[in-house]
Formats: structure tokens, sequence, C-alpha cells
């Protein structure tokens, strides 16, 4: 990871050292800026924060914990670390205590000195990360959908909407987009919020037990039927009523619908009378239902019913701005699942992962990362662990030997010489040298050693 630039603050009344830590982290890219005295600290301070404060624990004009204190005092996660001359383990116990992250001795090993840092300014970087998201999540969550783009914003507007009507809503959009929790975000801005929400797939129901599973029936009103039973309109009474795949429902269940719809009233299988139901509906469906009703299987006056109200949910490729926000959120999930710790995508999973059209939409990326989380051994997802399909983009986007438009099929080169290609060229570039090879095409040594053993490619460490 690099971190070229950051800011780094240097608090050191020894001059001479200041100067040797400044020049050697300055050639690691850093921005530092030094401060020789406590003073000198804070005047620097009461501009921009920088990203890591490195002190020495005594200093002409006090001690370089106040300047710690300082900074917890105006907020944020700044990494702190103590050097001093005096090293004992009670000072270190006491800075630690205190809230710094590290504490080094005198004579420094500029070395050590190196790797702590890049460790605390990665592990920051992680923290800022995951506070982000968990704060656009937790923006969203009354609404139970994730995602920051202008087409979601557009979605929890229309929800807000339309859950202040007592009308029926039609959900559209293809499946995994997240249709079903488009309706219970409905539900939940409703005044039904305290009452029942039930759903129900449409094309899992049996077609001779769809009216009793939705109106129920009386005891004896069919050979089996030894007990009454209430229906899903009766269960969802006072609250509401999904129906997924609404599509599914065969014309005849259609009319009795749109009669509920109009009149308020079911009347279950073997009934003598009508109870009344106050159920809001909503219908959920993939398929283009204006096309059902010119092929006659689904009725013109039940479509008009429900699309007065219509919300169309974007599928992922609309959506490309919400990917990596959506891909952590699933990758943290299946971690906890599986007993994880903080897992994060490297550089070329999460630009694949941003190529990639998820024809599955949102429910597909949680597969996959279910997946990722499953064969990745380590704790960064690595192109290798994404689904077969996933990682075929990294040859597709990599290189396009042919022109376009070229109708000679013959000429295209295989998905394997793709690869070849691609691999070859990152070995000449890097003059052979396998562990950057390996950080270029985001794959771990040890496959790409594999793979250059059965294609017989050379290299040189």
């Amino acid at each position: 990871m690099n971190f070229a630039g950051a800011t780094i603050l240097l608090v050191e009344d020894d001059a001479s050292l200041a100067r040797l830590l400044a020049e050697e982290l300055e050639a690691d890219g850093y921005d530092v800026r030094v401060a020789g005295s406590m003073a000198d600290a804070q005047a620097r301070l009461s501009g921009h924060a920088p990203d890591l404060v490195i002190s020495d624990l005594r200093l002409p004009d006090g001690e370089g914990l106040q300047i710690l204190g300082m900074l917890q005092h105006r907020g944020g996660n700044v990494p702190f670390v103590v050097i001093t001359a005096f090293g004992t383990v009670d000072q270190a116990v006491e800075a630690l205590k205190a809230g710094a992250d590290d504490f080094l001795t005198k004579p420094l090993s500029t070395d050590h000195l190196r790797l702590k840092i890049r460790r605390l300014l990665a592990q920051a970087d992680i923290s800022r990360q995951l506070a982000e998201m968990q704060g656009r999540e937790q923006g969203n969550r009354t609404l139970g959908l994730l995602g920051d783009s202008p087409v979601m914003d557009q979605l929890r507007t229309e929800i807000r909407q339309v859950a202040r009507s007592h009308a029926a809503v039609l959900i559209n959009g293809e499946s995994g987009t997240g249709k079903e929790l488009v309706a219970r975000a409905i539900h939940q801005q409703s005044e039904r919020r305290e009452w029942p929400f039930v759903a129900v797939n449409c094309a899992g129901i049996p077609t001779e037990l769809m009216e009793s599973e939705f109106f129920g029936h009386e005891a004896g009103a069919f050979t089996g039927a030894r007990h009454a039973r209430k229906g899903l309109f009766a269960e969802a009474n006072d609250g509401t009523l999904l129906l997924d795949e609404i599509g599914e429902m065969p014309l005849s269940l259609q009319a009795k619908l749109l009669r509920v719809l109009q009149e308020g009233r079911i009347k279950p299988v073997g009934a003598d009378q009508e109870e009344p139901v106050d159920v809001r509906i909503l219908a959920a469906t993939h398929v283009d239902l204006q096309k059902a009703v010119s092929d006659g299987r689904f009725r013109e006056d039940l479509y008009y019913r429900l699309e007065t109200l219509a919300i169309r949910v974007p599928p992922l490729r609309e959506r490309a701005d919400d990917v990596d926000l959506l891909a952590m959120h699933f990758l943290r999930d299946a971690a906890r699942r599986q007993g994880r710790g903080f897992m994060k995508l490297s550089e070329v999973a999460s630009r694949l992962l941003l190529d990639y059209p998820f024809p599955g939409n949102v429910r597909e990326l949680a597969s996959a990362m279910e997946r990722a989380v499953t064969f990745c051994e380590g704790d960064v997802i690595l192109p290798e662990h994404l689904p077969d399909r996933i990682q075929k983009r990294q040859a597709e986007v990599a290189a396009d030997p042919v022109p376009a438009g070229d109708g000679n099929l013959a000429r295209w080169p295989t998905l394997e010489q793709l690869q070849q290609d691609y691999v070859s060229r990152v070995m000449k570039a890097v003059d052979g040298n396998k562990r950057r090879a390996a950080q270029i095409l985001g794959i771990n040594r040890r496959t790409l050693y594999r793979w250059l053993e059965n294609r017989g490619v050379p290299s040189n460490d």
C-alpha cells in the first residue's frame, strides 16, 4: 500500500536527529514537518491535522504525551509514536495507556521506524474506510438499503413518497436487485409498521392450493382440511402483504385479488360469508407485466390498479458507484459468519468487481463475496478467490489485440493466449521479478510459480 504524500509531524528537540529522520522519511515520499518544542508543535497542529505524529517523550517545554492529549481532545484517530532516550517499561506502559500507538527507544533503527509508520498508516486507513462505510450504512439503515449512488437516492425518495399512501404498489426490477428489501422499506416507513409484514412468493405455491393459501379455508372445505385455517390476507390484516413474482399468479386468482383491492373483503374456501380485511398490497415482479397483459397472461384491470404507484429497482450495473460499498458490506458479513477477522479487497480484485456487469445483481455480488471469504486463506481477497466468470474479466480488459470491427474470428486469440501474453509482458517489464509480478497481477507468488511452471514461461529472480 502506497502512503507517499502522507503528512508526518516529527517533534524532536535534537536538531541533528530531527534532520536525519526527516531526510530518511522524505526520501520515502512522506511530507515531514519538524517541531523542536511543545510550543512549535502546538503551532503546527493549529491547522490541518497530520496523518501521523512522532514525538520525543521529553521536550524543553513539556512532555510528548501532552501533544497526544491535544490530538485526542480534537478528536480523530491520528497514529502517535513516542520516542525517547530514557526508555523504561514503566514509561512504555504509561504512554500506551495514554493512547500512544507505539513506543521506541533511542538509538533508533530507521528501518524499524519505517515499518512502524507503514503499519500504523495502513491501520489508520483501514479504520477510516470502515468508519466511512459504517456511516454510510447507518445513514441508510432505516430503509435497509445500502448505496449512495444517485439512483439509490432517488429510490429512497420514492419509497418515502409511496409509504405515505395506502394504495397498492408495483415494484419492478430484475432478479437479485432487492425488491423484497424495497417492500420491507415501504412497510417500515408507513403507518402500518407496527403491524405484520407478510411476504409470499406466488411462483412457489401450487396452483390448486393458491386460493386456500391466500384466503384461508373452513374445516371440511376439501379433502384433508380437518381444521379451519387463516389465509395470508388474514395473517397480514392491518399490515402489509407482499406478493412476490405476481406475474406467476393464475388468472382465476387475479380476479379474486382485484376484488379484494376494490372491496377489502375475502371469502375463505368453504365459507358462506365474506370477511373484511385491511391489508396493503405490494406486488413485485421481474417480468414485463404490460407484455403479459398483451399476451393474455395478466389481467389488464389488475395491472392498472397496481401500476398507479410503480417503483423500479435499478440493476447493479446502473449503480456502479455502490459496488465497493456493497462488496465490503457482504465481505464483512461473510467473514463474521465464518469466524474470520477483518478482510479487504486487493486493488485488482476491486477493479474486477467494478468491471463485471453482474447479471445476477446484488444477490450475485453477495454470493461472490461468500465464496471469496471461503477460499481466501489470508485477509486480502485476490482475483483467484473470486468466481471464474469474474476472474475472466482480468484477461478481457488487459488488452485488446484485435482491431474493433475485425470480422475474421480466426485471428482472435483464445483466453489462454491472452493470459499468457499478459503475464509474459508483466514478467518482462519487471525483469523476471516474481514478487513484483505477483503484486501487479494481484495474485500470490505461489499461484504465479505454479502458472509459470505449467507453461514454461522464463523468469529470473
